[in-house]
């Protein structure tokens, strides 16, 4: 491999713009016996880049299930939720009805009321063409 090469991909390799290609070509040059003396500083980390590929774990992990107590947890706040706001609504259903009832209570009082006024009035006008009678008689 030429040389310039090589330290234009180191250049790049260390900017993070390499491609995995060109990563290949880089371990296969540090691999090889003859790397030149100026890039023997790059030699031990691309020899352990080399080494971890073939490193594997002999380690026995135990997967044990996690309790997802989380998921409960959302789902017994979504419940609460849901009833909360039903029980809500419900109240101001209530509310609304027994609100209305009482404007329906008022409103039959205003009325007999103003119907026992009204049958007042008839006496009024009675009165009223009766003093006319008087008055127009006695201007004449």
């Amino acid at each position: 491999m030429e040389l310039a090469n090589i330290e234009q991909l180191i250049e790049k390799y260390f900017e993070a713009t390499t491609t995995v290609q060109e990563e290949q070509e880089l371990q296969a040059y540090f691999s090889q016996d003859n790397v030149a003396p100026h890039l023997q500083e790059y030699l031990p980390m691309f020899q352990y880049f080399t080494d971890l590929k073939t490193e594997k774990s002999t380690r026995n992990v135990p997967l044990q299930p996690r309790k997802n107590y989380l998921k409960w947890i959302s789902v017994a706040a979504v419940f609460i939720l849901t009833t909360s706001l039903f029980f809500n609504e419900w109240r101001k259903q209530e509310e609304a009805k027994q609100a209305f009832s009482d404007f329906k209570m008022a409103m039959s009082l205003v009325s007999e009321n103003f119907n026992t006024g009204a049958s007042h009035i008839n006496y009024l006008t009675q009165f009223e063409e009766t003093t006319n009678k008087i008055f127009i008689t006695r201007n004449n």
